[in-house]
């Protein structure tokens, strides 16, 4: 009998230890990872409440994570480098997480960076699409085939003869997601050679969508979610690209710099006016069910959002956040403070 005491008892305090979590738990893009990560920091500093836990995930792991459930064993927020898709949307309605907040923190760059020592270098996004694509045109542009460039010069005579070897973010990350997005989907799409295809197909089964792949043959690299890592693998292979957010170039401008896409550097200013092309939105996302439950959240919220932060001047704008515009950032802020919830019809809306 005393056994059986014992053992409930445990079990109850297990699940007391379950329902109630006196630190933050945060996951998701690895962009949106230092500026989350300081303002943790800042958090547990400057106030009562315990330093939030901020994991790098990458943005689909994030969503994953966060749309499990409304447990504690849960996150209570997630970063993303691009919006919440329509299907994880529905997975967190498919498991209870029925109530959530999406905050726009600022603007990235995507920065297509190499190492300082090596000769500087402009891009197209075309000839980015047709670098790392798994299916290109042939020469005389009537078909598709397995992608057989190796060297920058085979793509165009005005590119040096320097080996193509891409360090970029994993098929979970925002990053990778938004990289699709802009530079082969957003390239191919106004190619007759791959709609026509395309369009051919989907009468026949709906599938092919082939032409929105990354080619597998060692080219294009997977390099985790650490975007150090693929700062390190810069300074070792200087003949090599690296893909990740504009932060990193900042934080290590002393041995990398960026490629220029179209003429155009990736700047806070260039990124704000639209005239680098390859910029985004950087998002977090909070479970509201969580808010009662587990100190610190609005708080932490609130931080993240503040002028002290994310303002022209803000202490995430000197480690590479490009603020968004001032109307926008009280836009969100009204969010928060009414805890706007989304509904599947905010997914279809642009920022």
């Amino acid at each position: 009998m005393k056994k059986i005491i014992l053992a409930t008892a445990t079990l109850l305090i297990a699940a007391h230890a379950v329902e109630a979590r006196e630190q933050i738990k945060i996951v998701g893009s690895s962009t949106v990872y230092p500026f989350s990560s300081y303002t943790a920091e800042a958090l547990g500093a400057t106030t009562d409440f315990k330093t939030p836990v901020v994991e790098s995930t990458g943005s689909g792991g994030g969503m994953k994570l966060f749309c499990a459930g409304n447990g504690m064993d849960t996150p209570d927020m997630t970063n993303a480098s691009r919006r919440m898709k329509a299907k994880e949307f529905k997975k967190c309605q498919k498991n209870g997480v029925k109530y959530i907040t999406e905050m726009v923190v600022g603007y990235d760059g995507i920065a297509i960076a190499q190492s300082k020592g090596a000769q500087p270098l402009n891009l197209t996004r075309k000839e980015m699409m047709l670098a790392v694509a798994a299916e290109v045109p042939n020469k005389e542009g009537t078909a598709l085939i397995a992608n057989p460039y190796h060297y920058w010069n085979e793509i165009s005579e005005t590119l040096p003869k320097r080996k193509i070897t891409i360090y970029g973010p994993p098929a979970s990350s925002g990053t990778r997601d938004a990289f699709e997005d802009m530079i082969l989907k957003g390239i191919t799409k106004k190619m007759p050679v791959y709609t026509d295809l395309y369009k051919a197909d989907k009468v026949k089964n709906k599938k092919y969508k082939k032409f929105h792949n990354i080619r597998q043959d060692g080219v294009y690299v997977p390099s985790g979610e650490n975007d150090n890592l693929i700062v390190k693998k810069l300074a070792k292979d200087t003949a090599s690209l690296g893909i990740f957010g504009y932060s990193y170039l900042v934080e290590n401008s002393d041995s990398i710099a960026a490629a220029t896409i179209e003429g155009v550097a990736p700047s806070p200013e260039a990124v704000q006016n639209g005239s680098y092309k390859l910029s985004r939105s950087l998002y977090f996302y909070i479970k509201q069910s969580h808010i009662k439950k587990v100190p610190g959240m609005l708080e932490y919220a609130n931080l993240f959002l503040s002028e002290q932060m994310v303002g022209d001047d803000g202490e995430c704008a000197d480690i590479g956040l490009i603020p968004l515009p001032e109307a926008m950032r009280d836009h969100y802020r009204d969010n928060l403070k009414n805890l706007t919830r989304m509904k599947p019809s905010d997914l279809k809306q642009k920022h």
